[in-house]
């Protein structure tokens, strides 16, 4: 546990924040959609719990999530590439059973 990723984040908002406000003032819908899909309050079900959890263990154990491991790909780590082709199998098995 590094409380200093606070600041990351807090710095990540202080940037976000008003250009996410201030675009959305400025336009009506995302250069590329028809409207800004902003995420609604909705249930905490079953399905977001579990992918939650496997998205958590899966950092916490070896430390990448998603993006960053296939940018990691470039190092040439054979544990990084053993870490996304599971990713990939993963996310194929979840979207068969989905």
């Amino acid at each position: 546990w590094d409380p200093s990723l606070a600041l990351v984040m807090g710095g990540a908002l202080a940037v976000f924040l008003p250009g996410y406000h201030i675009l959305r003032r400025m336009r009506k819908a995302p250069v590329c959609e028809t409207s800004f899909q902003v995420p609604g309050k909705g249930k905490i079900d079953r399905k977001l719990v579990i992918g939650a959890t496997v998205f958590g263990l899966g950092w916490g154990l070896v430390g990448y999530c998603p993006g960053p491991a296939i940018a990691a790909l470039s190092s040439g780590s054979a544990g990084t590439a053993v870490f996304v082709l599971t990713m990939i199998l993963g996310w194929a098995i979840s979207r068969r059973f989905s």
